[in-house]
């Protein structure tokens, strides 16, 4: 697996690569914005990006911003500040996790996995979903509503997979940020409250198939009367 590490402090990318590479990742550099978006399009097979907020020339939020135009990359932030606006503004973005600095190596390339692991989960390849006029293609990752194409952010793919997986269970917000996140959230629930509003402004015509359940969460139900 190839991970693109990008902060301009030297030594956060030196001990990122010495454990990833303990791992068995392959690890490029980039020292700031500008230069992680020369890597991805220079390096199209990146699996995952490891991404600073806080760098001269072109700051983490603008070069995802770039970078995701080219593909959306599985992505981890990381930050010195701990505002939950900043969390926030990552998610909004489309990226997977935020790590807060100073951070446990060890914990990172957990994180690292949960990540991978996650963009992996699905159905088997081949499986279209469809209700109506709303197909998910499992195999292409894709979306469409009206045979138009739907972009979608990973974590909003995740998301709306899962429900599909779940269709007409109730799920708590508890479930879907262990499910969906992979292991206990350092934010809280408003986290997944911020997404699923997101996901039901995608959705267009098919939003209310997310259904808010009271003092619990949400479901995906197709079997409304």
């Amino acid at each position: 697996m190839k991970i693109l590490v990008v902060d301009d402090e030297l030594l956060i990318r030196n001990v990122i690569k010495e454990y990833a590479k303990n791992e068995g990742y392959i690890v490029i550099e980039a020292t700031d914005g500008h230069d992680a978006i020369k890597k991805v399009e220079e390096n199209l097979d990146i699996d995952l990006v490891i991404m600073d907020i806080m760098m001269p020339r072109l700051d983490g939020y603008s070069a995802c911003k770039e970078i995701f135009k080219i593909k959306k990359y599985p992505t981890i932030m990381l930050s010195a500040r701990k505002e939950e606006y900043d969390k926030l503004l990552g998610f909004e973005l489309g990226i997977d996790d935020y790590v807060t600095k100073p951070f446990s190596p060890k914990e990172l390339i957990a994180r690292i996995k949960a990540v991978t692991n996650r963009s992996k989960k699905g159905f088997s390849e081949g499986d279209i979903y469809t209700y109506e006029d709303l197909e998910i293609n499992y195999k292409a990752h894709t979306v469409k509503i009206d045979k138009k194409e739907v972009k979608l952010t990973p974590k909003e793919y995740e998301l709306l997979t899962y429900f599909i997986q779940n269709s007409n269970i109730a799920l708590s917000r508890e479930q879907l940020l262990s499910n969906i996140w992979g292991y206990d959230f350092f934010g809280d629930d408003r986290t997944v409250d911020t997404h699923i509003k997101m996901l039901r402004n995608n959705l267009g015509k098919y939003r209310d198939l997310i259904v808010t359940v009271r003092s619990l969460g949400y479901k995906f139900e197709t079997n409304k009367e």
